[in-house]
């Protein structure tokens, strides 16, 4: 079983409408996740791009299982 989170749920979501937001300020997705998660004191970079990821399979904008769905496979 997956251990939760450290970090609360609306800072999650918070980190990633920030980098939907500063997105055109960075030349790359990564460097304004990488802005983001410092200033959000974010362990890592990394650790924000899943949150982002799941978010747009979430979104139906990536293919992927989404955060219902995985629930679901694990009998939750």
């Amino acid at each position: 079983m997956a251990r939760p989170s450290p970090y609360p749920l609306e800072l999650r979501r918070r980190a990633v409408r920030m980098v939907a937001e500063v997105r055109p300020e960075y030349e790359t997705e990564w460097a304004a996740m990488k802005a983001v998660a410092q200033k959000l004191g974010i362990g890592t970079t990394e650790t924000l791009r899943k949150w982002v990821r799941q978010d747009q399979i979430d979104a139906g904008a990536r293919p992927g299982t989404t955060s219902e769905g995985s629930v679901t496979l694990l009998g939750v």
